[in-house]
C-alpha cells in the first residue's frame, strides 16, 4: 500500500508542501502520497485522530495549529520541546511523535544554500514568538559566538532566553531601538512583512558582509529585504527554509534526506 501523509492547516490551499514532497518521493524512489488537509479551526485533534485511524504515517502542521500539535503529541523531540511548537507529526507504534523541523530548515538554508557558516558568528534574531522560538536551538547548535534576540516587548524576549539557561553565555536580549553594532547574520522572525512593515531596527545592524534573511517569502522581495539590501546586506527570503524543513520532515518519516537544490530552483522559477 502507498504510505499517506498530509499537511494540516487552515487555510491550506496555498501550501506548496504537496509539490515539494512529490518531488522528494520521486527523487528517492519512495511510494507515498502527500496531500493538503483542511482542518476546522476547532477540529485539529479530531482531524489527527482520523488520520491515525485511516492509517496515515505522518503529517506536517502549519498555521494555526503548531501549538496545539505540541499539546496533542504523546512524545516531543527535544527541538520541538524547546520550540513549544510542532510542525511535523510521526504516527508510530501507537504514539503521536511531535517534532519541529523549521529551525533545522532555516540553518540548512543559511549554511548549504546561502553558503554562510554560523560558527563563531554574531547572529541577530528579530522577534520572540513561535517562529523565533523554533529557531533558537538549531541556531545554537550551529555554533555562533552570540545570538541577540530583539523584540518590541523586551520581557517576551527575556522569557524566551530563560528557556535556554544552559546557553545563557551565548544569548542576549535587546529592544529593537537599543541594538548596537553590526551582525553577520540577521533573521527576521517577526510577522511584520505580512503587513508590509519593517521591524524598527537601526540601519547600523546591517553591514556589507551581513546576510539578512526574512522567514516570509513571496513573488517579490519583502520590505525587510529591501530595507536590508539598501544598507548593504545580502538578502534572502524564506523559500529555502520551506524547502529545507520539508527535507528534514521527509528524512524523519522515510529515513532518507532528499537533495533540495532542484526543487528550490523550480520553486524560484515559478515565482518569476
Amino acid at each position: 500500500m502507498t504510505d499517506r501523509y498530509c499537511v494540516i492547516g487552515n487555510p491550506i490551499a496555498h501550501s506548496k508542501s504537496p509539490a515539494i514532497h512529490a518531488h522528494y518521493a520521486a527523487q528517492q524512489g519512495q511510494d507515498l502520497h502527500y496531500e493538503q488537509c483542511l482542518a476546522p479551526l476547532d477540529g485539529f485533534a479530531a482531524t489527527v485522530q482520523r488520520l491515525v485511524a485511516e492509517g496515515y504515517k505522518g503529517a506536517n502542521v502549519t498555521v494555526p495549529f503548531k501549538l496545539e500539535a505540541a499539546r496533542l503529541a504523546t512524545r516531543l523531540a527535544p527541538r520541538a520541546h524547546a520550540a513549544g511548537a510542532v510542525n511535523t507529526l510521526l504516527f508510530e507504534g501507537g504514539e503521536i511523535v511531535g517534532d519541529n523541523t523549521d529551525g533545522a530548515g532555516l540553518v540548512a538554508d543559511i549554511v548549504r544554500n546561502a553558503g554562510v557558516t554560523l560558527e563563531g558568528k554574531r547572529v541577530l534574531l528579530l522577534g520572540a514568538g513561535g517562529a523565533a522560538r523554533g529557531a533558537v536551538l538549531p541556531l545554537l547548535d550551529a555554533g555562533p559566538r552570540q545570538i541577540v534576540i530583539a523584540n518590541r516587548t523586551l520581557a517576551t524576549a527575556e522569557t524566551l532566553v530563560a528557556g535556554f539557561a544552559e546557553h545563557a553565555g551565548r544569548l542576549a536580549v535587546s529592544s529593537f531601538a537599543d541594538l548596537e553594532g553590526s551582525f553577520d547574520v540577521i533573521v527576521n522572525a517577526t510577522s511584520a512583512s505580512l503587513d508590509a512593515a519593517v521591524p524598527p531596527v537601526p540601519a547600523s545592524v546591517f553591514g556589507p558582509g551581513t546576510l539578512a534573511l526574512d522567514m516570509m517569502y513571496g513573488n517579490k522581495p519583502t520590505v525587510f529585504m529591501v530595507f536590508a539590501a539598501g544598507h548593504g546586506a545580502t538578502v534572502r527570503d524564506g523559500l529555502g527554509m520551506l524547502v529545507e524543513q520539508a527535507a528534514e520532515a521527509f528524512a524523519l518519516w522515510r529515513g532518507q534526506r532528499p537533495a533540495t537544490a532542484a526543487v528550490l530552483a523550480a520553486l524560484r522559477q515559478s515565482q518569476q
